[in-house]
């Protein structure tokens, strides 16, 4: 029961991240009202499967927080944060890739004569947007760091993906020092590809988990 338990919170992992990867390569890029509004489609379709892809990963994380747990229980601290960082990952698609679109979509046959009273609210969602990216990053940052240092400790998944967190770690530090923008869509990816890679190979471990 352990055993399969495992393979399909591993599994869950696995999709979760592929789904996250597709997600970015699909997001097509921003730009202006106009822009925004014709490109409505793919952006609702993108933001939807990051949406999608959230269940998947909070239930692989689920089965790692597990595999990882001892006496100290701060795998279910790392569980926690993850799922605030999860949270505000979905506020953010819903607030930019479905609630935006279809606002400007009102708009679409008379923007010029509106835009007075619309770049105040799309000012407003996008300092929102960039909040909630940050709460993401931050979580995310955080609760891989404390499971890649339980992995290290105890050696219950391979050491090497530990230390492959802790190297995120680093990098984003290093980004948050020198003003790398993580919130723009080029410096979002580039988080998404590594955190994935990171979910990836957790994932992996997980399937190929044999009771000890």
């Amino acid at each position: 029961m352990e055993t399969n338990f495992y393979k399909s919170t591993g599994i869950s992992l696995t999709v979760g991240s592929f789904l996250a990867i597709t997600t970015m390569m699909l997001h097509p890029s921003g730009g202006n009202i106009e822009h925004i509004t014709q490109m409505s489609t793919p952006l609702k379709i993108t933001h939807a499967l990051a949406i999608f892809c959230l269940p998947f990963i909070l239930f692989g994380f689920y089965g790692l927080t597990f595999k990882l747990s001892d006496k100290w229980k701060l795998s279910s601290l790392a569980f926690i944060i993850i799922a605030f960082g999860l949270f505000s990952a979905m506020l953010a698609a819903l607030f930019n890739g479905l609630v935006l679109p279809n606002f400007f979509g009102q708009y679409s046959e008379n923007l010029e004569q509106n835009i007075t009273t619309i770049k105040p609210i799309i000012n407003y969602g996008f300092a929102v947007n960039k909040a909630l990216d940050y709460v993401f990053i931050i979580s995310f940052c955080t609760a891989i760091s404390i499971y890649s240092l339980i992995m290290i400790k105890s050696k219950k998944l391979p050491k090497w993906i530990g230390y492959f967190g802790i190297v995120i770690l680093i990098f984003a530090i290093i980004g948050a020092t020198t003003n790398f923008v993580f919130t723009s869509l080029t410096g979002f990816r580039i988080f998404v590809f590594s955190i994935a890679g990171w979910i990836l190979c957790s994932g992996i471990s997980l399937i190929q988990y044999n009771k000890e």
